[in-house]
């Protein structure tokens, strides 16, 4: 099992098991490139009906032949929850690892302060620890994307040992997230749900993130409409 997806399976294991998790759909992802699946599709919400989390949503996608290895992890919260959203995106291609780990705002953090204290300052820390480490880059990702997550997001190349030594950050992140469920955030002003659709429909936006059209290219228009529907709803 390579590293992005030992990652990712423990993450799911430990999401799993805080939030009783379920399968809810586990769809295959097929490409022209090879005769078997390059990938899953993969739906987990939680047994009761109360609490904060709506659902998560993993997308692996695994093909040799282009040497990709890529594993993301989307929990997302209920429309009307201000708990922000949870994201782990590990990568394995040709000649390096890379990552994104972060906390997707619920609200305008200009503007609601202390939500901004209580869900992202914590983090401060381990993100500065974080770039420390040898072996990290910072990843080609432009400011349009920026304003779509957080500024507490880790979004990097790594090598090897570098990958691997952000596994506790990436601990760290998940229980600081765990804590915001369990615990509460403090209530920002605005449309919660209203901003969520909006901000959603940007994020995993084709004309925002080029990765889409990579996805496309790899198991075609219709499978990869699929993935982005199930992250927009």
């Amino acid at each position: 099992m390579s590293l992005p997806e030992a990652l990712s399976e423990r993450v799911l294991e430990r999401l799993s098991a805080a939030l009783d998790l379920r399968p809810a759909d586990d769809v295959p992802l097929t490409s022209p490139m090879s005769p078997d699946p390059v990938g899953r599709l993969r739906v987990l919400r939680p047994a009761g009906a109360d609490g904060p989390v709506d659902k998560a949503v993993s997308v692996s996608l695994v093909v040799p032949q282009i040497g990709l290895d890529s594993h993301m992890i989307f929990v997302f919260t209920r429309p009307g929850s201000a708990v922000p959203h949870f994201t782990l995106d590990a990568v394995a291609a040709a000649e390096f690892h890379a990552m994104h780990l972060d906390l997707i705002p619920r609200a305008e953090l200009a503007v609601n302060l202390e939500y901004l204290d209580a869900c992202f300052v914590p983090l401060t820390d381990l993100l500065e620890r974080a770039w420390q480490l040898d072996g990290l880059s910072p990843a080609a990702i432009g400011p349009r994307q920026r304003a779509m997550m957080s500024p507490w997001m880790l979004v990097c190349r790594a090598t090897d040992d570098a990958f691997a030594a952000l596994g506790p950050t990436v601990d760290a992140y998940l229980d600081h997230w765990l804590t915001l469920v369990a615990g509460g955030v403090p209530e920002p002003a605005g449309d919660l749900a209203g901003r969520d659709r909006v901000c959603r429909a940007n994020l995993f936006s084709p004309d925002v993130d080029p990765v889409w059209h990579q996805v496309t290219r790899l198991i075609g228009a219709d499978q990869s409409e699929t993935v982005r529907k199930e992250l927009l709803k």
